[in-house]
């Protein structure tokens, strides 16, 4: 059976001030789905719903047809859900070695072997510098190891935040062909949080716009590319 994971009309606020109205999306296991908007448009906020590091005034996060709604967000990985978070928040004084294996806590003792096997498969660079200080790192090999820390939990959904921010063309390329490999070939499903709409339309099939914590418009990638809701989404003209 196909894993999905959603959000139903939630609402989420800060003190007084909203941050999500009424946002509904789904992404099944094996999908890539973009989530797209302007700095404030409540994309980030979403995913801290999604992961119950912020809980929804109403609506229901939902997993299977399950409400999961204000479940603590150190359950998320055993339910199979990981984040890979905005700025990557590794563990800059511990080891490569060491972050993956924080990563992979959740799992029984006897999956980890394979579980890191099956990272460095993935991101070779990591296992040649499995025993350098993770803050010694380049900005695109942290961000391999914020996903491959994220894949030690043995995720069916994975969150990315921003995933190429601050990085050079070329490492943002690879990092979206992770993205895309782990979903093509491991069946995870990923929430892609992202600036950079173009590469962003390029790896998801379907795509949802916010603004101002709204969704205002929704479909398949290329068509989401041609719609002009989506500049007028980062212009804030959309109301």
């Amino acid at each position: 059976m196909t894993r999905r994971l959603e959000t139903r009309d939630i609402f989420v606020n800060y003190g007084e001030v909203p941050g999500v109205k009424g946002v509904t999306l789904h992404v099944d296991q094996g999908e890539i789905i973009a989530l797209l908007g302007a700095n404030g448009a409540g994309k980030s906020t979403t995913l801290k719903a999604l992961m119950g590091m912020v809980r929804p005034k109403s609506g229901a996060i939902v997993l299977d047809g399950g409400d999961v709604t204000g479940a603590p967000s150190y359950e998320a990985p055993r339910h199979g859900v990981a984040l890979v978070p905005e700025g990557r928040r590794i563990f800059k004084r511990m080891t490569v070695r060491e972050n993956l294996d924080v990563g992979g806590v959740t799992r029984q003792r006897a999956e980890r072997p394979a579980l890191l096997a099956h990272v460095y498969a993935m991101f070779p660079r990591l296992q040649e510098r499995a025993e350098q200080l993770a803050g010694t790192l380049s900005g695109g090999e942290q961000q391999m190891l914020a996903i491959g820390r994220a894949l030690m939990s043995k995720p069916d959904f994975i969150l990315f935040d921003e995933p190429s921010l601050g990085l050079a063309p070329l490492v943002v390329a690879n990092v979206m062909d992770a993205i895309g490999r782990i979903s093509r070939d491991f069946g995870v499903g990923a929430i892609l949080v992202e600036q950079n709409v173009e590469v962003a339309l390029d790896v998801a099939s379907r795509a949802y716009v916010l603004c101002r914590g709204e969704i205002v418009l929704e479909g398949e990638s290329e068509k989401v590319r041609s719609d002009p809701a989506l500049r007028a989404a980062y212009l804030g003209m959309t109301h």
